[in-house]
């Protein structure tokens, strides 16, 4: 509207006319407000408004002079270091002392030596004849019977097929001078006993009875006749063995004395089996030995 002011309201809340073209209106110069040519009143210039966001240069004091900087402080201490971890402990025979050490080390090497030779004497039983196991025949023997006898048994084109069972009877003088026949005692059986169920079964219960019965055979013929001066070692180490073991079975009873025993072998073969179209007799088959005298100092069990 011509020469009229008309109000407007700015960031400060203060007011003033603006003149229209060419009339006496009002103009704005420095945040004053002047209308109809003179000055209303005096309003404080405090600019554009500004965003805190962007300006911070009222809100922020500035830092207070310090002076120059000052070179960090240093500690007179030493500086704590983690000690060094410990040394993994030592285990077998490491953690043994020095003495301990070369203990070990020297049955560990007697051992060694031992099994060396072991093994080197079963080599030379078992292989064929060859220059050292006939010129060491002795050593060699010496060494293998009884415990590390080997043969080949098992492994043979025609493996044993039959059980053979060692039995004995005995003829007792009881303490009031009469005399008695006992039956016959499988002794084979009773060692087969001995050994069922056990995982370790003794050498002896597998095989001395076995071996004696094995060595008789080989030393004698068909009619119980000693084929070599090895014949009489055979008969003897038998009937000691039969003696003993009645003895400790208590077959003599109190007070009972064995003054002759007699052996005999039962031998039967082995069932073939059910696929088997092989016909075998199962019957068993005995060998019955004489009669023979125990001397006196075998009596008391054999051991003479």
């Amino acid at each position: 509207m011509d020469g009229q002011g008309t109000e407007r309201t700015d960031g400060t809340g203060g007011t003033g006319g603006t003149g229209s073209t060419g009339g006496t209106g009002g103009t704005e110069s420095d945040g004053r407000v002047s209308g109809g040519g003179r000055e209303d009143e005096d309003v404080p210039d405090i600019g554009p408004p500004r965003s805190p966001e962007t300006d911070s240069s009222e809100t922020d004091p500035p830092p207070p002079d310090t002076g120059p900087p000052r070179p960090p402080e240093t500690d007179p201490r030493p500086p704590e270091t983690d000690p060094p971890p410990p040394d993994d402990p030592r285990t077998g025979i490491a953690a043994l002392s020095l003495p301990y050490r070369v203990g070990v080390a020297l049955a560990l090497a007697v051992v060694a030596v031992a099994v060396c030779v072991h093994l080197g004497m079963v080599f030379l039983h078992v292989a064929p004849a060859n220059t050292v196991s006939k010129r060491h025949a002795a050593t060699v023997d010496a060494w293998i019977y009884p415990e590390f006898e080997q043969n080949w048994k098992l492994f043979a084109p025609n493996p044993l097929q039959q059980n053979v069972a060692v039995q004995v009877r005995a003829q007792i003088r009881t303490p009031d001078g009469g005399e008695r026949t006992t039956g016959w005692h499988d002794l084979s059986a009773a060692d087969g006993r001995a050994i069922d169920g056990n995982p370790v079964p003794s050498h002896t219960q597998q095989n001395s009875l076995r071996r004696a019965w094995d060595y008789y055979v080989a030393t004698h013929d068909g009619d119980n006749r000693a084929t070599g001066p090895r014949g009489t070692l055979a008969e003897t180490y038998v009937r000691r063995l039969v003696v003993l073991r009645l003895t400790r079975e208590g077959v003599t009873g109190e007070g009972g004395v064995v003054e002759r025993v007699q052996v005999r072998s039962s031998t039967s073969n082995v069932e073939p089996p059910a696929w088997s179209e092989e016909k075998i007799a199962l019957e068993p088959v005995y060998r019955v030995l004489p009669w023979w005298q125990v001397p006196d100092e075998e009596r008391a069990g054999g051991t003479g």
